[in-house]
């Protein structure tokens, strides 16, 4: 007789990872369970992060997971898809703060940054005592970041900055940001530190996504920026672009778990909920669209687990990445939408996670690239024509 496959599973993707590998899914999942589920529905009822978290995942590890040294766990790319998978599972606002903290704060000061700035800020973000957020997106549009309207121009050894970034994960809670700005000399990465004279920040309030996370705006009037705190190693859009690279790879991990967590719910749900005189679960039309869940899924699992070992080789295409984040997230919020109706009224419910998944969803694919962008960037690919804008 045949094994019975996991139902979150049914490729057995499981059988494909190192022991190393499972360690950490293992060890992410049963953190999620025990400390992360149970207190979600609460922190996005409440529009709160719950920022007791953070010191949580730092001492798992996970924060700058993929980075050697500097007290950071130097994990494989695989090893950063699982953790972000198993940490959107509980909720994409937590997956979101790892992501920024990781991917696109203590990535560029690794890649880019001075042996100083590295010294300086890897091992403090890693263990959580500070918290960074990244400025790339702007109030006037996020699509064309080579669009950007904030500046910096040199005034004898210091920088001034001025401009605002918008959308901004983690804002009001971070002690630094990179911000990515134009000047004289290309696009340019500033650490901006909170107490800075002119640097001011605002949450982002009425959020019907991501209501477990910190999202906000940040302001520079003529803020005064040591050159000590310029990023020296890119003057380009380069920059800003490799670090959406990494997180969007990320992303396309964190919701496979989101999807998981709305099959499992309407698995549980259809078995129990009897119409009719017997359990949803026993009909074709359930049968199908549960099944449909688990294709998409299945695919999408699939899509990651062969990215995150290209980029555990060093040869990622950011277009591979934009395939990956257009197809996972697009099945992803498929899934959360149809778990919703299954669900009947209760759907609407936060006590059951679709909605909320679906929610958070909305955001996941139109941040750090929407579906047509990532659209556009395999068309261009494919045709070698650019058809942006």
């Amino acid at each position: 007789m045949s094994t019975k496959l996991d139902p979150m599973d049914i490729y057995d993707i499981r059988s494909e990872l190192s022991d190393d590998e499972a360690m950490v899914k293992d060890t992410v999942a049963r953190y999620v369970d025990d400390k992360v589920i149970p207190l979600m529905q609460s922190a996005f009822e409440q529009h709160e992060f719950p920022r007791h978290l953070i010191q949580e995942v730092a001492e798992l590890g996970l924060l700058g997971s993929s980075i050697d040294g500097y007290d950071c766990a130097g994990l494989n790319s695989v090893s950063y898809g699982l953790i972000c998978q198993e940490l959107e599972r509980g909720d994409s606002g937590l997956r979101s703060f790892v992501s920024v903290q990781s991917s696109l704060v203590m990535f560029p000061i690794y890649a880019y940054g001075s042996e100083e700035q590295k010294q300086r800020w890897l091992p403090a973000m890693a263990k959580g005592e500070a918290i960074g957020c990244f400025g790339l997106t702007e109030p006037h549009g996020g699509s064309d970041p080579s669009n950007m309207k904030t500046h910096a121009k040199r005034d004898g050894d210091d920088w001034i900055l001025n401009g605002a970034k918008m959308w901004i994960t983690n804002a009001t809670i971070a002690d630094a940001a990179v911000v990515w700005a134009k000047t004289d000399e290309g696009i340019k990465g500033f650490i901006v530190e909170k107490d800075m004279p002119g640097f001011d920040t605002q949450e982002i309030e009425n959020k019907f996504s991501l209501r477990a996370s910190v999202t906000g705006a940040l302001f520079f009037n003529n803020v005064r920026i040591p050159e000590a705190n310029v990023l020296p190693g890119v003057s380009s859009l380069k920059g800003p672009l490799s670090c959406l690279t990494q997180a969007r790879y990320g992303i396309t991990w964190g919701v496979i778990g989101a999807a998981q967590a709305c099959l499992n719910e309407v698995l549980a749900y259809t078995q129990e909920r009897i119409l009719f005189g017997k359990p949803l679960a026993s009909t074709q039309t359930i049968q199908i669209r549960m099944a449909d869940m688990s294709r998409r899924i299945t695919t999408a699992q699939l899509l990651s687990l062969r990215l995150g070992r290209i980029k555990d080789k060093g040869q990622l295409s950011p277009t591979q990445v934009s395939m990956a984040k257009w197809n996972n997230c697009r099945a992803a919020l498929d899934i959360a939408r149809d778990a919703r109706d299954i669900l009947g009224g209760a759907g609407i419910s936060a006590e059951f996670v679709p909605i909320r998944h679906m929610l958070n969803l909305e955001s996941v694919i139109t941040y750090e690239g929407t579906e047509t962008v990532h659209q556009l960037v395999v068309g261009k690919e494919l045709t070698g024509i650019n058809a942006f804008g």
